[in-house]
C-alpha cells in the first residue's frame, strides 16, 4: 500500500500538535515495556526503534523493558520441551532458565541494542542481574524459578540516563546468593518504573487495550482507574497475560507514576500515536479518575 505524501501544512500541523506533549515530557523517564508482535515483526521492530530514538532526541529519557516470549517458546520447542503456563507465568525449571536467559539477555536484548544503535551509539544492553539493578526471590516452588522482584537499585539507570544513553533491560534477576530467576518483563517494567520515579510507563500488548469483554473490541476501556482495575482482578474478569500487566499498572499508579498505558503494538509507530497527539491510544490508567 502506497502511503500518500502529506502536504507541508499538514506536516506543520501534525509538529504543532506534538509541541506541548514535547515540552511536557522533556527531561522526563519513560518506561516502554517491549514485547508480542511488534518483537516479531520485522517492520514494527524498526518502528519501534524509530519512536524511541526520536523520543530521547526531543529530550525524553526512554528506558526499554523488553519479553521474549515468542522467542523462548520457539527455541524451548525446537529443544523438545514443554511449556506449561499458569496464570500468565511461564513454569522454569533450570534448564528452561537457561534457554530463558540464553535468549533474553544474549539474543533478543542484542538485537534490540542493535535496532537502536543503527540511529546512533545511544543504547546499552543489561539486565537485572548486572549492578544489582534487580534483587529476586522465587515465587512459588510450583513455578520454578519464577522470581518475585524484591528491590530495584536503578543506580545504574540514573548513571546510563545522565550519558544520554537509552538503557535496554533483560529481565533476569538474582537473588543474593547469586541465584538467577525469570521475572515476568510486565512486572519488572512496573517496579523500575517507580524505582526510577518515571512519568510513564507504556505496555505493547497484542490488543488494542483493556477490554471490558474479552472478546469485544467495542469493550476498549480508554480510561480507567487503579480502583476499577483492582475490581476487574478481584472478580476474576481478567485472565492469562493481561493479569500480570494490569496488576503492575496499578503498581505503578498506586506508587507515584503518572499514568500507566496499555496499547496495541501491532500499530506501526504506536508510541508517537500515545505521546505525542491529543486523543492519544490504547488504555490509560491512573490513580485518581481524571477528566
Amino acid at each position: 500500500m502506497t502511503v500518500p505524501e502529506l502536504s507541508p501544512t499538514t506536516k506543520a500541523e501534525i509538529l504543532i500538535e506534538a509541541l506541548p506533549w514535547i515540552q511536557r515530557f522533556r527531561d522526563k523517564v519513560v518506561v516502554v515495556k517491549y514485547g508480542g508482535n511488534a518483537m516479531v515483526d520485522p517492520a514494527l521492530a524498526r518502528s519501534f526503534a524509530e519512536d524511541i530514538v526520536l523520543m530521547h532526541s526531543v529530550g525524553m529519557k526512554p528506558v526499554v523493558v523488553h519479553g521474549g516470549g515468542p522467542q523462548i517458546g520457539q527455541l524451548m520447542d525446537r529443544l523438545g520441551k514443554v511449556t506449561e503456563f499458569r496464570d500468565g507465568l511461564r513454569v522454569t525449571d533450570a534448564e528452561t532458565l537457561d534457554i530463558a536467559r540464553m535468549v533474553l539477555v544474549g539474543k533478543v536484548g542484542r538485537e534490540i541494542v542493535s535496532s537502536l544503535n543503527v540511529h546512533g551509539p545511544l543504547a546499552v544492553g543489561l539486565s537485572g542481574e548486572d549492578a544489582g539493578l534487580i534483587v529476586a526471590s522465587a515465587r512459588n516452588p510450583e513455578l520454578g524459578f519464577v522470581g518475585d522482584v524484591q528491590a530495584v537499585n536503578p543506580a545504574i539507570l540514573h548513571r546510563l540516563l545522565s550519558e544520554g544513553l537509552v538503557p535496554v533491560i533483560s529481565t533476569i534477576g538474582a537473588d543474593m546468593a547469586g541465584q538467577a530467576y525469570n521475572i515476568n518483563a510486565d512486572t519488572v517494567a512496573g517496579a523500575i518504573a517507580v524505582a526510577i520515579g518515571a512519568e510513564k510507563i507504556v505496555y505493547l500488548t497484542d490488543i488494542e487495550g483493556l477490554r471490558a469483554e474479552v472478546d469485544d473490541p467495542e469493550s476498549l476501556i480508554r480510561r480507567t482507574t487503579t480502583a476499577d482495575l483492582q475490581r476487574l482482578l478481584d472478580d476474576g474478569t481478567l485472565t492469562g497475560g493481561m493479569i500480570p500487566k494490569v496488576a503492575a499498572c496499578i503498581h505503578a499508579a498506586d506508587h507515584g507514576v503518572d499514568t500507566a498505558h496499555m496499547i496495541d503494538g501491532r500499530v506501526a509507530h504506536v508510541l508517537l500515536l500515545e505521546i505525542f497527539t491529543d486523543r492519544g491510544i490504547g488504555t490509560m490508567v491512573t490513580k485518581e479518575a481524571r477528566p
